[in-house]
């Protein structure tokens, strides 16, 4: 049997992305990289689009699971904020606020998707 191609994982992983892409756009404002800021625009827009239309292809079921799981990537987005600062307080100098909330995110993000990888398989 194949997977389904959707999932309320897949889901709150696509959100994540969003954030992620969104929180390095202060460090491509301050660099002033217009290019790069269009890109990333264009690319929340994408996977904003995605995560919708798999969220409305999802059953009942799993859309419940949704808040859940949103819920958890916070955590993890908190919890990425905590090690990057961690890291940074003991291994470089300071670094700017741009560049930390957007190693934080990137970090809570990776967080968020391997620690769903952990979860055991519900059999139905």
């Amino acid at each position: 049997m194949q997977p389904m191609p959707f999932s309320a994982e897949r889901v709150s992983v696509a959100l994540g992305l969003c954030v992620v892409m969104l929180a390095s756009l202060p460090r491509f404002m301050v660099g002033g990289h217009s290019t790069r800021q269009t890109l990333i625009v264009m690319g929340v827009v994408l996977v904003a689009g995605a995560a919708v239309a798999q969220w409305r292809l999802l059953p009942h079921d799993a859309r419940k699971q949704l808040p859940r799981l949103c819920l958890r990537l916070v955590l993890m987005l908190l919890a990425g904020a905590l090690v990057m600062g961690a890291w940074h307080a003991l291994f470089t100098t300071w670094i700017s606020w741009e560049v930390f909330i957007s190693h934080a995110a990137t970090c809570g993000l990776l967080m968020h998707a391997i620690s769903l990888w952990w979860r055991p398989k519900r059999h139905k």
